[in-house]
């Protein structure tokens, strides 16, 4: 089932993710719900807080892009990013692994909203995947792009806290219509 993905505003946004304790049918539900919901949006990667569950959940798949790359290491060794996707992270860590490095990012709560973002070249990921089983690699380019940016979100961060100044005070007029056009849709829900 297709979820509404929240907009900029909305409370669920800012709120830091409860940790999953066990795989439950609602989990499973809600993890395949959110790879409908992220396909049918063309995202690359949706965390709970963007269809307004407050829950350490994201799912990525970055198979869909060619023009921006993806490395993975597993066990040390080299490894196919596509053996992973689409990839499901339950209660995620990561340790930055890298220089910094700036690049073009949007998100599925900021419509037709885009900056370039610096981030860590690369991350350490531990999570639990869509079983509970424990999973750990480390990953560089797109993927790892995507990795931090949906962890992000499961602390209650958005790309906006991650803009240089200029940048954000560029598109301050356009963040300031869509939150309050988001703030409008929930008062009338109210």
């Amino acid at each position: 089932m297709v979820l509404t993905i929240v907009k900029y505003g909305h409370p669920a946004l800012r709120q830091k993710g409860a940790r999953i304790e066990s795989i439950t049918p609602e989990i499973k539900k809600l993890i395949a719900d959110m790879f409908e919901t992220m396909e049918e949006n063309h995202g690359v990667g949706l965390a709970a807080q963007q269809v307004g569950m407050a829950k350490q959940l994201t799912v990525i798949d970055v198979r869909g892009v060619t023009d921006r790359p993806s490395t993975l290491e597993r066990d040390g060794q080299p490894a196919d990013v596509a053996s992973i996707m689409p990839l499901v992270l339950i209660n995620p860590v990561i340790t930055p692994a890298g220089e910094p490095v700036t690049g073009g990012e949007g998100c599925l709560s900021f419509p037709e909203i885009f900056a370039e973002i610096t981030r860590p070249g690369f991350v350490e990921v531990k999570a639990l995947d869509a079983k509970g089983k424990p999973l750990e690699f480390r990953c560089g380019g797109l993927l790892a792009r995507a990795v931090q940016h949906e962890v992000d979100h499961l602390n209650g961060l958005l790309f906006i806290d991650r803009m240089d100044k200029k940048t954000k005070l560029e598109l301050q007029p356009e963040l300031d219509d869509l939150q309050a056009v988001t703030k409008t849709e929930l008062a009338k829900k109210k």
